[in-house]
């Protein structure tokens, strides 16, 4: 009988990887080293806090394994101590795809670990300060919940390093603190922007009689509006950005969304003011942007943020733009001590500069793009597409013949950003993408792009430019997000929906609509967003719309659909009529997610569906089992308030089912009666889609970029075993032989590295597990699969006994054995600085285990030499396997369990089994003439120190000269030999230049050759083998002469001496 749940250790050896693309998304919180120029951090909106220790070079995530949450709003590194930093979570430009936080995190190593200050239910934190001469003395503007009122925000202090909290500055539960300013030249003046604001699904809310200027002249203990004060705006206000200027005390900068917009001047420290900058361009989406800096040392220099970068130099009353890697911009920290150097956060990713703004570090080494759904293509590697948040749609490979996934091996597929993307499955080169708010054109934005010949064709349903106005007026009200989607039963069939379905069957040139408006059509939910001060429609709150759309797998003209408002419908005749299925117990306004139907059921399907957008968190999931004529909740195992945004049904094994919520991916093997994290080494961050694609899950994360779990054959086994026994072994997946092409796969230094191999950039630097296992982490690039078949084997307890893991063909006979035998936990190192990869060893940790063959013959016998167990890997290495069936042999002891599985070739490759099988045999005869060689210059090593030794052991004057001179003879004839078959010079991988090459060098070489690529041997590389091999072995003929006659004649002589004979099978 199957079992119904696991033990979460059977997942333990689940593992993740990033395949990119290295193309940064949103930042507004960054921060320097105060005396370290090159250390800088940034948090990304979804991604956790990431640090440079290069000046912005490379980039990697620090708060991975402490964060519970992953938008970062605010960070901030003490003047006195540097090794203190806070982080606030949940950031306060608060779009429609904001995701929350939880809090304030704190560091006192400079970011190595990381603990909850708390301030949990603050939700959206804009701004950290932290008294110049002391740590433990900072203040967080907190915002507080985006979607609701709370009581959790405005300004807090706390005296102990955050242990404790006051809430000094509260104005209501509407109305959250949106920046915070202290006067550096006496901390305990402050000023603080409140902004009462909020986000609903269909509206957002910029500005309320709660908004205003507030300030301190006691550390915060308590508070003045100054709101009214001479020279500032009447009426209601929205969201402000202040900055005091620490060159000039009591000038402070104000940018205001107001009636009578724009930047304001204090002089007297808040007490009058003055409009000193209308300009349009200053103001642009006021309640996204509003960010003002005063320059740390100049008094008359500010900058403000927002689409672009403006910086003034006579006190803000004009501006100049700087430009920067990315629009959208939203944070800028300046180094105190030297203005020059700064960092920049916008929608991008985080830049530096050190000479002002001049130049910027590049926003291509951060792995924290921000995207919405997902689709793959049916290329081998198949390639991942999804549309990035304020940037591109995106082609990225799953993987490459490289050793990683290089940005140069990712293109965009036209300008989308927002939405569904769907690739023709008749041509992988043609992409339809949703892109409102980034193509011209107007109304749905939908985009047709050609990646055989570069264009995008705009092929919108109703192409009409209508921002600025209400849903109600339009004649189609399409969603930010709104589905496209290809039928399962007809390639040239493509559907998107509005409030009703569309359908094409030509590519977009022309639509029908097949459906009646499926949602509530609630006009009152319809109007203009934004207000009431300014108006923000770029459809991102367009509401009553159909948001999820299916077409059965199993049925053509069987459509399931799902509105933002609520509803769920089905037609099963192909639109011809519909049926509302909606739960009963469904809350009303429900946006309803995703709508996955069964790939073994065509009565089953599941929603994943949220409210968080009515400040409501709680994870919503449904079943049916009957076209939706009753429903079952399916949430048990969910963490509370972890919004559920996809469900996705394994093809494979019915009742597997996997659902991204806002920090994870969840994992049932019950059909959904409980659930449990498949998280692993994924970092918290917000799932946006899965895919299931043949063994592996894709999933796009809105902060992480891409992640692929390679390890679905072994998932699906897994609940099929007991944690009672001894141990078991499951079988490996399908694994495809991928050779790196001619100049890759390099071996890696002990530092960073800089190549995949001649060609291809990339940088990683590698590191070894416990178990002998390297890893490459990559820097600035996606990570490919690994090398090899991944197996999976479980040990319920400890043993003193030897693990062992066996290969086999599918003859049984033996390949390889690996075993558990310790290897120390470092990193062996080349005289050429190389990291050297030994045998993994077989771990017999209790619990799940992973096992990674590089499908390898053993290698060939090496020299022994000084320092040879540094000598580099390259040139030894056995033969990759021909493509066929193998076996894998788990013994433990009292356990032997074997398991098959298949390794097959590139799909692409047009070579035969007969050519791979030619191929296997000349390289296995290489690897045996390398043996060979090295055997006997071993054995040459062997006989010769044994010689010196003796003769160094003659006594009598005329004795000695006898044996050395014979000696002295055979020695000629072995270095003879020995000189034809090895260059010495070349053994520890250096001097290959200047050195005479060997016959052991060419041999060598001679195996990359037939590996370089999936071919049969050509005639000539046969030849050169046949060739060499001859040479070699009338070598071999001579040293066997020397054996077999010199040395037993000199054994003799020193036998009459009584001295033990010569062991000439040593060391072989």
């Amino acid at each position: 009988m199957i079992s119904t749940s696991i033990d979460p250790i059977l997942l333990e050896s689940m593992k993740w990887r990033c395949i990119g693309p290295p193309r940064g998304g949103r930042v507004v919180a960054a921060a320097g080293d105060p005396n370290d120029p090159m250390v800088f951090y940034f948090g990304a909106v979804g991604g956790g806090v990431w640090k440079t220790t290069d000046g912005g070079t490379y980039w990697e995530p620090i708060t991975d394994n402490y964060f519970t949450t992953s938008a970062v709003g605010a960070i901030a590194v003490s003047d006195s101590d540097p090794n203190v930093i806070y982080a606030g979570t949940g950031e306060a430009c608060i779009r429609g795809n904001v995701t929350h936080g939880d809090g304030v995190y704190k560091s006192t190593d400079a970011g190595k670990s990381w603990k909850n200050m708390g301030l949990n239910d603050s939700r959206h934190i804009s701004r950290i300060r932290i008294h110049p001469k002391n740590p433990d003395i900072v203040y967080v503007a907190a915002l507080g919940h985006a979607f609701g009122p709370n009581k959790e925000r405005g300004i807090f202090k706390s005296t102990d390093g955050g242990s404790t909290w006051n809430q000094v500055l509260y104005k209501s539960d509407e109305a959250g603190a949106a920046d915070l300013s202290m006067d550096i030249t006496n901390p305990r003046i402050l000023y603080a922007a409140i902004w009462q604001a909020k986000r609903e699904p269909f509206n957002f809310t910029s500005g309320g009689p709660d908004s205003g200027i507030h300030k301190s002249t006691d550390g915060g203990d308590t508070w003045e509006d100054i709101s009214s004060k001479p020279g500032l705006p009447d009426g209601i206000k929205g969201r402000i950005g202040i900055a005091v200027s620490p060159a000039k005390p009591g000038r402070v900068w104000a940018i205001i969304e107001a009636d009578k917009r724009g930047l304001y001047r204090s002089e007297d420290g808040g007490d009058t003011w003055e409009l000193i900058n209308e300009d349009a361009n200053l103001m642009q989406r006021p309640w996204y942007y509003s960010h003002v800096y005063a320059d740390p040392q100049n008094p008359n220099v500010c900058y403000i943020l927002n689409l672009n970068m403006w910086k003034s130099t006579d006190g803000g009353n004009s501006f100049n733009r700087i430009t920067t890697p990315h629009g959208d911009n939203h944070e800028l920290w300046i180094d105190p001590k030297n203005p020059q150097r700064m960092i920049e956060g916008n929608d991008g990713g985080a830049c530096v500069s050190f000479n002002g703004g001049e130049t910027w570090s590049t926003i291509y080494n951060q792995l924290t793009a921000q995207f919405y759904h997902l689709t793959t293509d049916n290329q081998f590697p198949y390639r991942v597409y999804a549309t990035q948040q304020d940037n591109s749609a995106i082609s990225v490979p799953s993987r490459t013949n490289t050793g990683a996934i290089p940005w140069s091996e990712c293109y965009a597929v036209g300008s989308s950003e927002s939405g569904y993307i769907a690739v023709d499955p008749k041509d992988p080169n043609v992409i339809f993408s949703g892109a409102i708010g980034s193509s011209p054109g107007g109304g749905d934005s939908l985009l047709r792009y050609d990646h055989n010949i570069g264009q995008t064709r705009i092929v919108s349903v109703w192409p009409e430019y209508q921002w600025g106005t209400g849903i109600k007026d339009h004649k189609y009200r399409f969603q930010w997000t709104y589905p496209i989607v290809f039928s399962p039963h007809d390639p040239d069939t493509l559907y998107v929906t509005a409030q009703y379905v569309f359908r094409s069957f030509n590519g977009g040139e022309s639509w029908e609509i097949i459906s009646p408006d499926l949602t509530r059509g609630d006009k009152s939910k319809m109007e203009p967003s934004g207000g009431p001060i300014t108006l923000d429609t770029t459809m991102v709150e367009h509401y009553g719309t159909i948001f999820a759309f299916s077409e059965s797998p199993h049925e053509k003209g069987t459509f399931w659909t799902g509105s933002d408002d609520g509803l769920i419908h089905l037609s099963k005749d192909g639109g011809e009529s519909w049926n509302n299925v909606t739960p009963s117990d469904l809350p009303e306004w429900t946006r309803i997610d995703i709508i996955e139907i069964s790939p073994h059921n065509p009565a089953k399907a599941y929603i994943a569906a949220t409210r968080y957008k009515w400040d409501d968190y709680q994870p919503m999931l449904y079943k049916t089992d009957d076209y939706g004529a009753t429903w079952t909740k399916i949430n048990d195992g969910i963490e509370d308030k972890d919004i559920t945004r996809v469900i996705r049904a394994d093809p494979e094994r019915e009742g597997l089912l996997y659902v991204g919520t806002e920090t994870k991916v969840y994992v049932s093997f019950n059909d959904g009666k409980s659930w449990q994290s498949l998280r692993s080494n994924m970092p918290i961050t917000p799932i946006s889609d899965l895919v299931v694609k043949d063994n592996e899950l894709v999933v796009a994360t809105n902060g992480r970029s891409f992640w692929i779990l390679d390890d679905l054959a072994a998932l699906r086994q897994i609940n099929f075993e007991s944690t009672d026994k001894e141990a078991f072994l499951l079988s490996p997946g399908l694994t495809f032989r991928q050779p790196h092409p001619v100049g890759a796969g390099r071996p890696g230094g002990s530092g960073k590295n800089y190549m995949l191999g001649l060609g291809y950039a990339g940088t990683f630097y590698e590191k070894m597990g416990p178990d002998g296992d390297f890893t490459r982490v990559m820097l600035d690039c996606g990570e490919n699969p690994p090398s090899g078949v991944v197996v999976h084997y479980y040990l319920n307890n400890s043993s003193e006994d030897e693990i062992s893991l066996t290969f086999y063909d599918e003859k049984d006979v033996k390949i390889r054995s690996f075993s558990s035998k310790e290897l120390e936990n470092t990193i062996p190192v080349t005289k050429s600085g190389d990291v050297k990869h030994g045998d993994p060893v077989v771990s017999k940790k209790p619990g799940m285990n992973r096992f990674i063959w590089d499908m390898r013959y053993p290698g060939a016998t090496k020299p022994k030499i000084e320092n040879s167990d540094t000598l580099p890997d390259s040139g030894y290495e056995g033969p990759v396997v021909p493509p066929g069936t193998y076996k894998v042999h788990l013994e433990t002891g009292s356990t032997s369990i074997i398991k098959d599985f298949e390794i097959r070739k590139d799909p692409r490759i047009l070579a035969t089994q007969d050519d791979f099988q030619e191929q296997f045999d000349l390289l296995i005869k290489i690897r045996d003439k390398i043996s060979d060689t090295y055997v006997a210059f071993n054995q040459i090593s062997s006989v010769k120190t044994q010689i010196d030794s003796w003769v160094s052991r003659a006594t009598s004057e005329g004795t000695k000269d006898k044996i050395t001179s014979v000696a002295n003879e055979i020695k000629d004839k072995l270095e003879s030999v020995e000189t034809e078959i090895v260059q010495s010079k070349t053994l520890d991988g250096s001097d290959r230049i200047s050195a005479v090459s060997r016959l052991d060098g060419k041999i060598k070489e001679l195996s990359a050759v037939p590996a370089s690529a999936e071919y049969r041997p050509t005639k000539q590389s046969i030849e050169v083998f046949q060739d060499l091999s001859i040479r070699i072995d009338n070598q071999l003929s001579i040293l066997e002469e020397i054996i077999n006659n010199d040395v037993p004649k000199f054994v003799d002589m020193i036998h009459e001496l009584e001295i033990p004979e010569i062991d000439t099978a040593a060391n072989n």
